[in-house]
């Protein structure tokens, strides 16, 4: 599975279909980006976007809408409910899998640097991305909104932005940063009365003493008071517990809820949590959904690349499955690194552990695209068989045509080669300090890099015997043999280390 990372953009319109559509289509228009969910509210005058993809994509996608809402909305015209910034009001980044914290945190800086650079709008980091502990909150920058900001941003320090001009225009300024999953969550009462949706989210908010998790506000919602809820960590304040504690506190005031609904998405859990809860299944296993029995029966399955493997074609083949064999050994080295991080008696190795995780996320990546890589490039190899070569001419050229396509056929899997490398070098990082209970799976890494690393080096030498360029051919042979005296090495060690820490 390629990293993952979500973002969350969040635009001042909520009206204007068009201006919606050309935002989102700018995102969109960034390959390998998803666009998940699209919430648009006319009261609260705000669209909340939800994109998932890799990291890089993602970011471009962030940057896109960015630069297409500040074209779009004027805040000098914006009127809406909900407090606000700027056009595009506020961007997290959230890891999903194969990507830590720290990542996305990077992503966010990085973004934040070329939006007011590249776009002149002021950005303000917050939360884990935040460069000053008064910037963690969303809500202490936001204070005051737009109009507010206008005025202090060239006079008072405090205002400065992390990035970008200490001037805003139309657009406003962007809060970017990097946070855990967070869930939209709003509650509507019987009655048109603000002050009982405030006093209630005031009794609910993290802020004046309610729940730890929360961030809540009243607003007024076509007539209807709304209490509206960010739960930030919705394990530790799951929704269900939030609003019986809203039911109640607006029972205090005579009021009720007459519904309640989410903006964008929701993870899985949190209704799985929330239906335990109601329904007092005290003993209860999520294997018990039927859904989710059925996506383990098709997880199960015999995959479609193991099927092409097995089929009476030569590609996917020996490369293919060399760089599946990499990015499986890449794939072990990151969960035994994630079987160590965050326990307290492996704190000592935290930081280097983490960094394994980080690259090995990276190499199962290259390793996993490189599969289909291969394959194409042992198609370029046929296709420059098949050219013509009835005349001199043509003949040269299908030679020339032959050449180039086995250096390319042989370069992807050296660089296979190269990178299962890398992966015995974390196998022997995770087996010597990673969590001793996952050690056979260190050790299984490291197997597998070398399974990857032994199948890439037979396609490269089969492909230099093709080769006329005898310098080249030298180079690749000499290399193939300086990986493989490192990966025995690396191989040897991490055998013994597993035998003598797993004590067997």
């Amino acid at each position: 599975m390629k990293p993952l990372v979500e973002c969350v953009p969040n635009f001042s319109e909520g009206r204007r279909a068009e201006v919606i559509a050309a935002i989102v289509a700018a995102m969109k228009s960034v390959p390998e980006v998803a666009v998940l969910d699209v919430e648009a509210d006319a009261d609260h005058n705000r669209s909340v976007v939800t994109l998932v993809g890799p990291p890089s994509a993602v970011q471009e996608a962030a940057f896109q809408g960015i630069r297409q809402a500040a074209a779009l909305i004027d805040l000098d015209q914006h009127r809406g409910a909900h407090p606000r910034l700027g056009a595009t009001d506020v961007v997290p980044f959230i890891p999903i899998s194969g990507v830590l914290m720290k990542e996305c945190v990077a992503l966010a800086r990085d973004l934040g640097r070329r939006v007011g650079e590249e776009l002149g709008i002021p950005v303000y980091l917050y939360e884990r991305a935040a460069t000053r502990p008064d910037r963690v909150n969303l809500e202490d920058i936001r204070r005051g909104e737009y109009e507010l900001l206008k005025q202090e941003i060239g006079t008072n320090p405090d205002r400065a932005p992390d990035f970008g001009p200490a001037q805003v225009g139309p657009a406003g300024a962007t809060v970017i940063g990097a946070r855990p999953y967070l869930i939209a969550f709003n509650a509507y009462l019987n009655t048109a009365d603000l002050s009982i949706a405030q006093k209630v989210a005031r009794a609910l908010r993290n802020s004046n003493g309610g729940y730890r998790y929360v961030k809540a506000m009243g607003v007024l919602v076509a007539g209807q008071a709304q209490v509206s809820m960010n739960l930030t960590n919705f394990r530790f304040s799951p929704p269900h517990r939030v609003l019986e504690t809203l039911r109640r506190e607006a029972a205090r005031y005579g009021a009720t809820v007459t519904h309640t609904e989410l903006v964008g998405l929701i993870p899985q859990q949190a209704l799985v949590d929330a239906a335990r809860w109601h329904l007092q299944l005290d003993i209860f296993d999520s294997d018990q959904i039927l859904e989710n029995k059925l996506a383990a029966l098709n997880e199960a399955a015999p995959l479609g690349f193991l099927d092409a493997v097995a089929a009476n074609s030569p590609t996917p083949g020996g490369g293919s499955v060399a760089a599946l064999a990499g990015a499986l050994g890449a794939a072990l080295a990151a969960m035994v690194g994630r079987l160590t991080v965050g326990k307290r008696k492996f704190a000592e190795v935290q930081a280097e552990v983490s960094e394994v995780i980080v690259r090995a996320e990276q190499l199962r990546a290259a390793l996993t695209s490189r599969m289909e890589e291969d394959s194409a490039a042992f198609d370029e190899v046929m296709a420059a068989y098949k050219l013509p070569r009835k005349t001199e001419a043509e003949k040269a050229a299908r030679r020339e045509a032959i050449q180039q396509a086995m250096v390319h056929a042989a370069e992807v899997p050296l660089a296979t080669a190269r990178d299962a490398l890398t992966v015995l070098e974390l196998a022997r990082v995770v087996v010597e300090k990673g969590n001793p209970n996952a050690i056979t799976d260190a050790a299984t890494a490291a197997w597998m890099a070398m399974a990857g690393l032994q199948g890439a080096s037979l396609n490269v030498r089969i492909n230099a015997v093709s080769l006329s360029d005898e310098a080249r051919k030298r180079a690749w042979l000499d290399e193939l043999a300086h990986l493989a005296t490192r990966a025995q090495s690396l191989l040897a060690q991490v055998q013994e280390i597993a035998i003598t820490r797993g004590g067997m």
